[in-house]
């Protein structure tokens, strides 16, 4: 199964705003079965794997409970600040990573979750097969980049969710 980068952007192209914020994300209106929703999306994801920042915002907004039942890892190198129980922690080259990830998810997809900064490393050594991108309707001004690494991509399919576009891609062979 295929090594997703599924998240959201800001029409400007930001994952974040310049406060690490998603904020403005959660003022939009979309539909958890609609297309390319949230419900689908996690029914097929087997491991996780996310940076320091973004389980930093998770638990600093749900502090009570963790999210996700699959095996999860943040790659950080400050393993230290992981407080999620039963969540890995991983320092090093992702591609070294990668493979742990693939046997953790027993079949199903890999999802590389939240920021720019470790989805780019994911997509530089190769691994990222399939990106989900949801366009929100506003613009940022600046903020952390949803994807920082030069890349190409082939267009699958788009769709309306609500207040999102959104469109799946597939790494392009050339």
């Amino acid at each position: 199964m295929p090594t997703v980068y599924y998240t959201a952007s800001s029409l400007d192209g930001f994952v974040v705003d310049t406060d690490d914020s998603l904020d403005w994300l959660m003022r939009n209106d979309v539909d958890g079965t609609g297309f390319g929703g949230y419900d689908g999306f996690i029914a097929d994801v087997g491991a996780i794997v996310m940076g320091a920042a973004t389980h930093r915002w998770l638990m600093e907004h749900e502090p009570d409970v963790w999210p996700y039942e699959q095996p999860t890892w943040v790659v950080t190198n400050h393993p230290d600040t992981v407080t999620a129980d039963g969540v890995r922690t991983y320092a090093g080259d992702v591609t070294e990573l990668h493979p742990r990830l693939v046997d953790a998810a027993q079949g199903r997809d890999v999802w590389v979750v939240g920021g720019g900064d470790l989805a780019a490393q994911f997509v530089s050594a190769g691994l990222v097969d399939e990106m989900w991108i949801h366009y929100a309707p506003c613009s940022l001004g600046a903020g952390r980049p949803v994807l920082p690494t030069a890349s190409r991509w082939r267009l699958l399919e788009t769709g309306r969710n609500r207040d999102f576009v959104g469109a799946r891609w597939a790494r392009a062979d050339d």
